[in-house]
């Protein structure tokens, strides 16, 4: 549409501004007109239009408005061709930092600190997926930066999730001993996960720095280790009114968590540092790892939808079950109601009946009275009758439905 007509036309039918209809085509991917277009095309001297490229795994197909999910479902991820591949001649060219980790550590820097080991939680929402303290933010950059061009080199794409994706993140625990006592943290994370599309196939990536319990002193207001407590030198009779208890530290260790962001395919994957071995050096076979674990993954996500399907089917005859006694129910109640209402009718009729018959004998009676009498009786009877009110059965009658009217 935008090659055919400006942009303003084509912005007015959606009922948005020329710059916001900008927004939607480079959100989907859509290439526009330069500036200047339309006035080199009147003149004949109008570039050509290039064609629109094919959609790469995670890329928005659908914009609405109102920002609503695409209700159009999407078909089941599907691990890359496991066919030895033939060595590329030339190398894809890759930048020094990846888009995702680039300007990312001022905005850790500038946010709050979590109160259970210092952890950042910065005020951006759609950032790349780290849970680290100010002391490891350096190390998990390069790391998630390594880690990210190493799987771009495999053709892997690397992005935060659509928005257009119901991804879910995996819930992260920083302890490295986790051990089975509840732990709650109020750690940060992001509005979206960060995934690598292997194929069509999504995994979710966290770089957590991981902390270990270690004795600790409670020193104005913060714990510190045992080992770097040094107690001040006081009087003889002095009493020290602190304590020391359990608490958990951070090591500068890294632990890469990968899992299934689809919300019927539970499986988590962790590779983690020790003080002997770092994580940057086990990169490739991480790589390898992850594009093996696709066709898992995909296995669990077409398993899951099988599932969806079951117990969807199973909602819709329970609800088809429900429906069909509430239509029973309903019918019942209707035929009481109208029986119950037509009982009614026939009663009032005969006590319509037993009134019009009384009220026509006192009528008839009072014509025999003397003539102040007379007039004085057929008044009270009127009042009386003014009194009882409508006693026509027919017209309640022609008020009454039927069961099926009901």
């Amino acid at each position: 549409m935008v090659w055919f007509e400006p942009m303003l036309r084509v912005a007015a039918r959606f009922g948005v501004s020329s710059s916001y209809m900008a927004r939607v085509c480079t959100l989907l991917n859509v290439p526009r007109p330069a500036r200047g277009y339309w006035a080199k095309l009147a003149v004949g001297k109008a570039p050509q239009q290039p064609p629109l490229p094919e959609p790469r795994p995670g890329d928005p197909l659908e914009w609405t408005r109102d920002g609503a999910l695409p209700k159009r479902a999407r078909s089941l991820p599907k691990p890359p061709d496991q066919r030895p591949r033939r060595k590329r001649t030339v190398r894809r060219q890759l930048p020094e930092r990846h888009p995702l980790v680039g300007g990312a550590k001022p905005l850790f820097e500038a946010g709050r600190l979590s109160w259970h080991g210092k952890y950042l939680k910065p005020a951006k929402k759609l950032l790349v997926d780290l849970t680290v303290t100010q002391t490891g933010l350096d190390k998990a950059i390069a790391f998630a930066n390594e880690l990210f061009l190493a799987l771009e080199a495999r053709d892997h794409r690397v992005v935060i999730a659509p928005n257009s994706e119901r991804f879910h993140r995996a819930d992260v625990d920083e302890r490295e001993n986790p051990g089975e006592v509840h732990h709650h943290n109020n750690l940060w994370s992001p509005m979206r996960c960060t995934v690598v599309y292997i194929g069509t196939v999504a995994i979710g990536l966290t770089v957590i720095e991981m902390s270990e319990a270690a004795e600790a002193r409670y020193v104005n207001g913060e714990y510190v280790r045992l080992t770097d407590f040094v107690p001040k030198r006081r009087g003889r009779y002095a009493q020290d009114y602190g304590w020391a208890s359990t608490h958990d530290f951070p090591t500068g260790r890294l632990c890469l968590q990968a899992y299934s962001p689809y919300p019927r395919a539970a499986w988590t994957q962790q590779w983690r540092e020790t003080p002997s071995r770092d994580l940057s050096g086990r990169i490739s076979a991480i790589v390898r790892e992850l594009e093996k674990a696709t066709v898992e993954i995909a296995r669990l996500v077409e398993e899951g939808e099988r599932q969806a399907e079951i117990e969807r089917k199973r909602q819709e005859a329970e609800y088809e079950r429900w429906r069909r006694e509430e239509e029973a129910r309903q019918a019942a109640k209707a035929l009481k109601e109208g029986k119950e209402e037509l009982l009614q009718i026939i009663d009032a009729w005969a006590e319509a009946k037993r009134l019009d018959a009384f009220f026509a004998d006192a009528e008839r009676r009072a014509q025999d009275l003397p003539e102040e009498e007379r007039k004085r009786t057929i008044e009270r009877l009127r009042r009386a009758r003014a009194l009882i009110g409508s006693t026509d059965a027919l017209a309640r009658f022609g008020a009454w439905r039927a069961p099926e009217e009901r």
